[in-house]
């Protein structure tokens, strides 16, 4: 993975390359102490992670982060923990590093990184091992949530809510940000309401799936997806 760093802080992106030395797989091909100065660098040059500071001068992580159209993968660096919350809002930020950042600590926020360069199948692969659970905020509270366990997530208004075996989670957030942060193939938006787990599947009739105890329909436009998906015996 080509990767650059962004941090005011010297002994932070000293550290964060040497560390990044030690991987075969990451590469870093510049470091900045400025924002802005980034931009043009990942607007000229193929970068796939970015290992970024929040508190810089001229312009913070989360501006520049917003700024971007397309923007690569990040793993945040900070000596406050007080947005990490607010990360969560964004689907390209992979993990969330408090400094003093420690290598075992380091190693578990890359493996949160799916390599770009990798072909459709390996980065499934990658999803399936690393994604296995899901955070989010309820009251203030990250709530970890097992994504083998979601069968449903129907939207609500300004809410979403998740479904599992065992308890079902109102969150605070749109469907596109979920559906982001769910493996591809094994959710799928068969509604503007819903996403289901195609695992889940009973029954299939018309245009409605069954799920658990539960009638879910399937729009026009999402059914030959749906349909695509399937493992159908013909």
């Amino acid at each position: 993975m080509h990767s650059i760093i962004i941090d005011d802080d010297e002994l932070a992106r000293v550290i964060i390359e040497k560390y990044c030395s030690k991987l075969e797989n990451v590469t870093v091909l510049e470091t900045f102490t400025n924002a802005i100065e980034a931009i043009d660098f990942i607007a000229n040059n193929k970068v796939d992670l970015v290992f970024l500071d929040i508190h810089m001068p001229e312009l913070s992580g989360f501006d520049f982060i917003d700024s971007l159209k397309n923007p690569p993968q990040i793993i945040l660096t900070t000596s406050d923990k007080k947005f990490a919350l607010d990360a969560f809002e964004y689907p390209c930020i992979a993990d969330y590093l408090v400094k003093p950042i420690k290598f075992p600590r380091f190693m578990k926020a890359l493996a949160k990184v799916v390599p770009l360069h990798h072909n459709s199948e390996t980065a499934s692969q990658t999803l399936e091992q690393s994604d296995r659970e899901l955070y989010v905020n309820i009251d203030r509270r990250l709530v970890k949530i097992l994504i083998s366990e979601i069968y449903l997530i129907e939207a609500k208004g300004d809410y979403i809510n998740i479904k599992t075996e065992t308890k079902n989670h109102i969150v605070h957030t749109t469907m596109k940000k979920v559906e982001e942060k769910l493996p591809h193939d094994v959710f799928l938006k068969i509604h503007r309401s819903f996403i289901i787990n195609l695992k889940q599947i009973i029954d299939i009739e018309d245009n409605s799936v069954l799920i658990k105890k539960e009638v879910i329909p399937v729009s026009r436009s999402n059914r030959p997806e749906l349909m695509k998906r399937l493992n159908l015996l013909n």
